[in-house]
């Protein structure tokens, strides 16, 4: 039989049955076992920036079924933004081991916010007394799991009410989705200390310690290539935002895929800083860090300086600038076109790329220059001002 002490232990979310917590701490006698309140498993796999986005529930959730243990299940390139997140107890990878892990666990909570029928299915696998979010029929349709989640659903299936007639934020959409109250929660992303240290050595070395940053994020997802500009745009902007803000730092945002292009654009505008483009994801958000206006399309960069703070100058074509909240640290520029949004992965003409207004981006962006000078005054008067 059992020992009653090991029977206690799984009652402490500490407890792995494999080694102890910490070393030298005797299992199944601990004095300081921790509970786990409610067990609550997130599955949000997709998109990079939905993934961002969600973290903004993640003190609704708190607040609501508190104490409570999170597991959050994401694709493994993912898992890098849920780093130093306080309310995450455990990410996992998307794959099938872990599935087969969590099909043999039991939850208070089970959600799942991707309209995907992996994720829809991964719900349904697992064992909760609830689930919300979205859930897959019998016949392998995605449905809504619970009756608060039919608004996000229907948004999905109509295109008036999402394009014309929904005001809605996705933060408040998610929130509302799983029955939560919604207080306008900012995102949860955080750098380690270490990183905010790297930061801070990154602009004395390039001299802009004190020099206002803008960063441009150049690129996008191979899934939607119209949220970004051309190269030809990006160069254009770049010059203008020198002439407009010539005491302003200009500095080229992206990924890996955006190594050339960003090359390319550096070469055409000479003392346009290049931060690093293949060191991942966490290299990729202190390169974000960095800046202090962030210049970007409807894109992941977007919700990353959104999630650190950023003031954040963004453009909207095929995407619903409705469904953004920059939390009044920064603006929208919206193509007034009849045809956007449109969520359309190609385009014979996309005149919303093709037509936006470069000099509202600037002017945007001058904006943001001036409301950063004054953030910096107003914090040497009284440091408790913070972002």
């Amino acid at each position: 039989m059992i020992g009653q002490e090991w029977l206690q232990g799984v009652e402490c979310r500490r407890f792995s049955g494999y080694k102890p917590c910490e070393p030298g701490r005797l299992c199944g006698i601990c004095r300081e076992p921790e509970g786990w309140g409610k067990r609550v498993l997130l599955v949000s796999l997709e998109a990079l920036g939905a993934v961002i986005q969600t973290t903004s529930v993640l003190a609704p959730m708190q607040r609501k079924w508190a104490p409570m243990t999170l597991i959050w299940v994401t694709m493994p390139w993912h898992l890098p933004v849920l780093e130093n997140n306080p309310y995450v107890f455990e990410a996992l990878p998307y794959n099938f081991e872990t599935v087969e892990i969590l099909r043999q666990q039991r939850f208070d909570i089970a959600i799942n916010l991707d309209k995907t029928r992996r994720g829809a299915a991964l719900l349904q696998a697992v064992t909760a007394e609830r689930k919300m979010g979205f859930a897959l029929s019998p016949n392998g349709q995605i449905i809504p799991a619970n009756g608060e989640a039919e608004y996000l659903y229907r948004l999905g299936l109509d295109d008036d009410l999402k394009f014309r007639r929904n005001s809605k934020p996705g933060a408040q959409l998610i929130a509302e989705a799983l029955g939560l109250e919604w207080r306008r929660d900012p995102y949860v992303l955080r750098l380690a200390e270490h990183e905010r240290a790297e930061v801070y050595q990154m602009r004395h070395r390039l001299g802009i310690a004190e020099t206002v940053v803008v960063g441009f994020n150049t690129g996008s997802s191979a899934q939607f290539p119209h949220k970004s500009l051309t190269i030809e745009q990006h160069i254009s902007l770049l010059r203008l935002t020198r002439d407009e803000c010539p005491d302003a730092a200009l500095a080229l945002l992206g990924g890996e895929a955006e190594s050339e292009r960003n090359r390319q654009i550096a070469s055409a505008v000479k003392g346009v800083l290049e931060t690093p483009t293949t060191g991942g994801l966490r290299c990729g958000l202190q390169a974000v860090a960095m800046c202090d206006v962030v210049v970007t399309g409807d894109t992941a960069a977007l919700h990353m300086a959104i999630g650190l703070g950023r003031y954040a100058v963004a453009w909207f074509g095929l995407s619903c600038a409705a469904e953004i909240d920059v939390y009044d640290w920064g603006e929208k520029i919206i193509s007034p076109l009849p045809c956007a949004p449109c969520w359309k992965k190609e385009c014979p003409d996309p005149r919303c790329v093709r037509t936006m207004d470069l000099n509202a981006i600037v002017a945007a962006i001058r904006r943001g220059v001036e409301a950063v000078r004054k953030q910096r005054q107003e914090a040497k008067v009284s440091p408790a001002i913070k972002r």
